[in-house]
């Protein structure tokens, strides 16, 4: 079964752990310095939230898979949609090593699907030179990245340009057919 996922950036997050907490009648299932997370159960939900990004709001919004099967058909069904999919592979992020891979939706939203493997005592573990400082750890955009989902360097830039919200992860969204 799958559990819908919402990753927020705050700005005082005693603050909002008091307010989530009233509002879920529910304490975080983990809390560090910088983060706090929430397991749902009535609905299904991995809340998170995190003092790391720039900007208030929400940073990525995402599918967390209770078996590696399950996000394996999640990234089929991307892949068949010729959507275009960042696979990062086993990583680190968020307290936490999973298995994942991200989408961008038309509006720049960064979609996050994982299957996490289990905890960390860290936000992230050392990572390699293109990777960006944001909240999960998505990929900073390549000239390679692009080249393979098929978009040019204007069109990288265009749709992997932050708007108002949300975050690129260096996964243009493919123009030529429609997700939806």
């Amino acid at each position: 079964m799958k559990r819908f996922h919402v990753h927020l950036h705050v700005d005082d997050l005693a603050k909002s752990i008091g307010f989530y907490s009233k509002l879920f009648a529910a304490e975080p299932t983990r809390v560090e310095s910088d983060y706090a997370k929430w397991m749902l159960e009535d609905p299904r939900v991995n809340f998170a939230i995190s003092t790391r990004g720039s900007e208030t709001g929400i940073d990525h919004l995402g599918f967390q898979t209770d078996d590696p099967a399950e996000l394996a058909a999640m990234k089929a069904r991307a892949q068949a949609a010729d959507m275009a999919l960042l696979d990062e592979g086993e990583t680190t992020c968020c307290y936490a090593r999973s298995e994942k891979h991200w989408v961008t939706d038309p509006q720049g939203i960064a979609w996050e699907h994982f299957h996490t493997l289990g905890k960390i005592p860290v936000f992230s573990e050392a990572r390699s030179p293109q990777t960006s400082s944001s909240a999960c750890c998505a990929p900073a955009e390549t000239a390679a990245t692009a080249a393979e989902a098929g978009a040019t360097s204007s069109e990288a830039s265009a749709c992997c340009t932050p708007k108002t919200r949300g975050k690129p992860v260096g996964v243009p969204v493919k123009s030529s057919t429609s997700c939806c």
